[in-house]
C-alpha cells in the first residue's frame, strides 16, 4: 500500500532517536517472498528487535501479541496458498513477543489513546509474516496493525503515535532481557 510505505518514509525522516538505526522493506502479499524475506533479514542484519507493520480495516492502532504457525488457508496474491498450512514446518504452534503488548496498550489507552490489544493478527500475510518474524528472533518482534481510515490515519497523526509505541516497546524490551556486557546500536526494521 503507497499510503503505508509514505509513512515509514515520514517515520524514518523523523527516527527514533540516535541509538536506533530504522531499515524500511516493504514485503509483498505472498506467502514465499515473506518467508524468503524476513529470514534473510535476520540473517544478514541480525537486529535486537523488529517492527512489523499492517494495515487493518479498523479506526484504531492494534498492538499484536501472537503470531500463529497453522491455519493459512487463503491464498496470496500469486493464489499460492502453503501446502501444510503452516508458515514453519514443525515450528511450534503459537509464539508470543518477549514485549508485554497487553502493557503498552495500557500505557497509551491511559494517555487516551485509541491503542488496542490484540492476540489475533488474522491468519493471513500479517499474521504470517509475523509468526515467521517471531520464529527467526527468538520472539523479538512485534506487529502494529494501522487504520485504515478514521482521525488515526493520517501520517500528521499517525507518525507520533508509531514513534512513541516504538519507543516503549523497545523500552519494554530493555526491561525484560539481561543486559550483555557491551550494547551495540539498537536495530530497528519496519516492514
Amino acid at each position: 500500500m503507497r499510503g503505508k510505505l509514505l509513512l515509514l518514509q515520514e517515520l524514518q525522516l523523523v527516527g527514533l532517536g540516535e541509538r536506533i538505526d530504522v531499515y524500511i522493506k516493504e514485503i509483498p502479499v505472498s506467502y514465499d517472498a515473506t518467508r524468503q524475506i524476513i529470514s534473510e533479514l535476520w540473517q544478514t542484519l541480525k537486529p535486537k528487535f523488529a517492527v512489523h507493520l499492517g494495515v487493518a480495516r479498523s479506526s484504531s492502532v492494534i498492538v499484536e501479541q501472537t503470531g500463529k504457525n497453522s491455519g493459512y488457508r487463503d491464498r496470496d496474491v500469486c493464489g499460492f496458498c502453503p501446502e501444510s498450512n503452516f508458515c514453519i514446518e514443525g515450528g511450534p504452534e503459537k509464539l508470543d513477543s518477549v514485549v508485554n503488548m497487553r502493557a503498552v496498550s495500557k500505557c497509551f489507552k491511559r494517555a487516551g489513546m485509541d491503542v488496542i490489544y490484540s492476540r489475533d493478527a488474522g491468519r493471513y500475510l500479517c499474521d504470517f509474516a509475523y509468526y515467521c518474524s517471531l520464529y527467526h528472533s527468538q520472539r523479538r518482534a512485534a506487529f502494529i496493525h494501522i487504520p485504515s481510515s478514521g482521525s488515526l490515519a493520517s501520517p500528521d497523526t499517525l507518525v507520533p503515535i508509531l514513534q512513541a509505541l516504538i519507543l516503549t516497546m523497545l523500552q519494554h524490551l530493555e526491561d525484560t532481557k539481561q543486559h550483555e556486557e557491551q550494547h551495540p546500536p539498537l536495530r530497528q526494521i519496519l516492514i
